[in-house]
């Protein structure tokens, strides 16, 4: 087999000059079988550009080779034939860097700024809870704070519940036809929630809105993956949580304002939030439907106009340059589903093990404030409406870390690293707040409070993580469920963390939040550490990334779907 694998090397071209960096991503086929380019820095992503006019050079140009030097290498990398991209793949195909620029800056525009709008809707619905808690709807409704514990255990546990199926179900109808559904019903529920009368309404409309909402955040993610590179992904996803907490300062505003109809029609205020915002996310919904192209080449129709979003040379370029980053993607259609047995290999895959021990436990540690925010501020004397203006700095200083984080991240080239400092920013809040006195003032437990929602948030840079980790369209679908499932169960863990019996200071709640802060770093220092030491011990076959290859070097894995086969050490091969 070793001999089959030299011989793809070779074929290829040279090896990069700069050694691969043994950082969390495990070696990929892209740099144990780099495209021969001119430019000394082989990335990620490929340095892709049109020939030079007769005034230009090359070097000046940032170009690099068309995907294969060897004519005969194409037909492994060929899309399967229902590839909604076959006709736009053309391994010739040269563009320039600043076309490239251009053509993602329009993606940017069409895809991505819609992506966040539906995210806004979706925390829009999911965290509106945290305004409507401070309109007394606990006292409304007549329960109490582990009846509310009760109710967001209830509704995590559905949220994760729902996270696998809604992935198969996205991939068999398309993300594009599945996550507008799943807006419209959520937001249905929503609106009903302006009829709670008691503790059986209000844990019941979490459970349905914990099922419908669940699985449209890996949903999107599988979306996304249809149009951007691994390396600009990461980015994108920054972008996203931004919206999610955008969502927070703007619905702040809108608590603000609509918390004040408190009397008209005889409604409370916060029954007004919830039927208010619930048909805003349901308009969202319906346009969704029409707006969501099914792929770059599928752009077409009535709405979105007859001639689409892109030119043949741009459908041409989107394809390929997805394609050179990632063969693999070509190995399915987007409408094609998953069998059990894919499932069942995917969830074999311990490599990625790491990842969702750590989306288990890494947002614990803040969760329970960011939940308690506003109860918190009114524990301390703040009116309703200050509360919620309050809350804004915080979702600010949130943002602000988000995309300087990711940033870093992506200038270092040390994930894993990078997440650490999530844990280390936590730590001392915590103790600080575990060993303030009783008497401390309001505005120094606002100010605490505000660090400790404001945290580093390094989500989206783990969630690439595990995209760029996914060696596969079926693994990278699965994948995506799981690591947020994994973050949906943390959330059923901290949802149960600050307790009636320990309010207001929560003395033994903190205790439990630093402990597993320590334990979360040492877990991201673990992964660093497994990963490196599986980059530079381990190899992994072209065949595990595209089910072409796999046919070529004689194994009987049909589309991928066969496990690598491992030597008499235990390393896959």
């Amino acid at each position: 087999m070793f001999k089959h694998l030299w011989s793809y090397t070779r074929s290829f071209g040279r090896q990069p000059e700069r050694q691969p960096t043994h950082d969390e991503p495990l070696k990929s086929h892209k740099e144990l079988f780099p495209v021969t380019s001119t430019t000394n820095d082989v990335s990620d992503s490929l340095a892709v550009s049109r020939p030079p006019s007769p005034t230009e050079s090359w070097e000046g140009h940032g170009q690099a080779n068309p995907t294969f030097d060897n004519d005969g290498l194409q037909k492994h990398y060929m899309p399967i034939d229902t590839y909604e991209g076959r006709h736009r793949f053309d391994p010739r195909a040269t563009w320039s860097v600043e076309e490239e620029k251009r053509l993602v800056r329009k993606i940017d525009w069409r895809i991505c700024s819609w992506v966040c709008l539906m995210f806004f809707a979706l925390q829009l619905d999911r965290g509106n809870i945290s305004q409507a808690l401070s309109d007394n709807m606990l006292t409304d409704l007549n329960i109490n704070t582990n009846d509310y514990n009760t109710g967001q255990t209830i509704f995590y546990i559905s949220f994760l519940s729902a996270e696998l199926p809604s992935q198969l179900i996205s991939k068999k109808l398309g993300p594009d036809n599945w996550i507008p559904i799943q807006m419209v019903s959520w937001s249905l529920v929503a609106s009903f929630q302006a009829f709670l009368s008691g503790r059986s309404s209000f844990y019941a409309c979490r459970c349905l809105l914990g099922l419908l909402e669940g699985g449209f955040i890996p949903d999107v993610i599988l979306y996304l993956s249809y149009f951007y590179t691994g390396a600009e992904l990461p980015i994108r996803l920054s972008f996203f949580w931004v919206s999610y907490q955008s969502t927070q300062i703007i619905s702040a505003f809108l608590a603000f304002g609509v918390l004040r109809l408190r009397g008209r029609n005889g409604m409370a205020g916060w029954r007004w939030l919830f039927a208010l915002e619930g048909m805003l996310t349901g308009l969202i919904g319906i346009v969704s439907w029409f707006y969501l192209p099914p792929s770059p080449t599928q752009t077409k129709s009535w709405f979105r106009g007859k001639n689409g979003w892109f030119t043949a040379s741009e459908e041409t370029v989107m394809v390929n340059r997805i394609l050179r980053d990632d063969p693999g993607k070509g190995g399915m259609h987007n409408r094609q589903g998953l069998t059990p047995l894919l499932v069942w290999q995917s969830l074999n895959d311990y490599d990625l093990w790491p990842v969702y021990l750590l989306g288990l436990t890494w947002l614990i540690p803040t969760t329970p404030m960011t939940s308690y925010l506003t109860l918190q501020l009114r524990s301390v004397g703040f009116d309703t409406f200050e509360t919620n203006l309050l809350t804004i700095p915080a979702f600010v200083l949130f943002i602000i870390q988000l995309l300087f984080w990711t940033w870093v991240s992506e200038k270092t080239n040390q994930r894993f690293l990078t997440g650490l400092v999530s844990q280390i920013w936590a730590f001392p809040v915590l103790v600080a707040l575990e060993v303030l006195p009783a008497s401390t003032g309001p505005w120094v437990r606002w100010t605490l409070s505000t660090l400790l929602v404001g945290h580093p948030y390094v989500h989206a840079i783990i969630v690439a993580i595990t995209s760029r980790n996914a060696g596969s369209v079926r693994t990278r679908t699965v994948a995506s469920a799981l690591y947020n499932m994994c973050v949906q169960a943390g959330s059923v863990i901290a949802s149960n963390i600050y307790r009636e019996n320990d309010k207001p200071l929560y003395r033994t709640g903190n205790k439990v939040l630093i402990s597993i802060t320590v334990y979360n770093a040492a877990l991201f220092i673990g992964a660093k550490l497994y990963y490196v030491w599986r980059n530079k011990s381990v190899v992994f076959p072209i065949y595990r990334y595209h089910p072409n290859a796999a046919a070529s070097l004689g194994r009987n894995d049909e589309r991928g779907k066969g496990d690598v086969s491992r030597n008499d050490k235990g390393q896959r091969e």
